[in-house]
């Protein structure tokens, strides 16, 4: 076999969401024809986000996955090279830049963009593996539909969290809500809704310590929660259990390469999403843990669109 010829491109664009097809968008046009790899999850997280209510521009519910495809279209349709690849390495010490996909692939580049966004943090005990995608998911909006009348419980305390809690109401019968500590990080008018949710009990001060349930056919029938501050472990009769503790930034590539925070988040300058090597660009979830949002994912994928044009006409 003999090996595929490299690609090289003025700028490369490493993930798909609103951060990377809002780059791809201000990039083609440009006129810089930018390459996107799309990796392993094209869209990114809001594929599993079903109700959109807080994207400008669209005065009716829309659903994320559509959202996505129509960005990915705008993007293809100004001029975007849309690669289905997931980009294993990458060498950022010396010009131009270099990538190589899972099939062995080679992409040289003048810039990239870095738009590998976050995945949901999990709890990582033994049950919780065992149960995944059976009773036990990071994912309200794709998975509430099947605990229709059922008791679910959310781990978590922030805005996630409460978010995920609200709308499994849609569905289950109680939803329970443990969190670590005594009271939520999430936003006061969120924090106000939950609480006067009927549905919704709030377990404060308690940790899970293992998920309960049948082995054949597999699901989850209860937690055993442990109380932090007097250590007693008492158990919960659940049908379901959702994480929302957080993200971790899919940043593993860039170890050693790039300057980043002690999470993993891409430290970008002031101002910018110029990351310290000169010409490498970060935007979205991939170095944003405040605010999180495709709006906000999406104004960054332009402003690195921006500084990498900026950028290759200076060199």
């Amino acid at each position: 076999m003999s090996e595929k010829p490299t690609k090289h491109t003025k700028v490369l664009i490493i993930g798909s969401g609103p951060a990377g097809y809002t780059a791809a968008v201000y990039a083609a046009r440009a006129m810089l024809k930018p390459m996107l790899v799309a990796g392993m999850q094209p869209g990114g997280q809001l594929t599993i986000t079903t109700d959109v209510e807080n994207y400008p521009g669209f005065a009716d519910v829309i659903q994320g996955p559509w959202l996505m495809e129509q960005m990915r279209e705008q993007a293809r349709a100004v001029g975007t090279d849309l690669v289905e690849d997931h980009i294993q390495s990458v060498n950022l010490k010396s010009k131009p830049f270099e990538a190589i996909g899972d099939g062995g692939q080679k992409y040289t580049a003048d810039s990239i963009i870095i738009s590998t966004g976050a995945q949901a943090r999990w709890l990582n005990i033994e049950s919780e593996e065992k149960f995944k995608g059976f009773g036990v998911s990071a994912c309200a909006t794709c998975d509430g539909f099947f605990f229709k009348d059922k008791t679910v419980a959310v781990v978590g305390g922030g805005n996630a969290a409460v978010e995920e809690a609200m709308f499994l109401t849609k569905f289950a019968s109680k939803v329970q809500l443990i969190h670590r500590r005594n009271e939520l990080r999430a936003e006061k008018l969120l924090q106000k809704k939950l609480m006067e949710n009927k549905k919704i009990e709030i377990i404060w001060d308690s940790v899970v310590e293992e998920i309960i349930g049948d082995e054949e056919p597999k699901n989850v029938k209860g937690l055993k929660i442990k109380n932090i501050k007097t250590n007693e472990i008492s158990e919960l009769k659940i049908d379901g259990l959702f994480i929302a503790i957080g993200h971790d930034p899919a940043t593993s590539l860039f170890k050693d390469q790039l300057e980043m925070d002690n999470t993993g988040y891409l430290i970008t300058k002031s101002d910018s999403t110029e990351t310290n090597v000169p010409g490498v660009y970060a935007a979205g979830d991939v170095k944003d843990k405040i605010f999180r949002q495709a709006v906000t994912a999406a104004g960054m994928g332009c402003m690195a669109a921006l500084e990498a044009e900026k950028y290759l006409a200076s060199n």
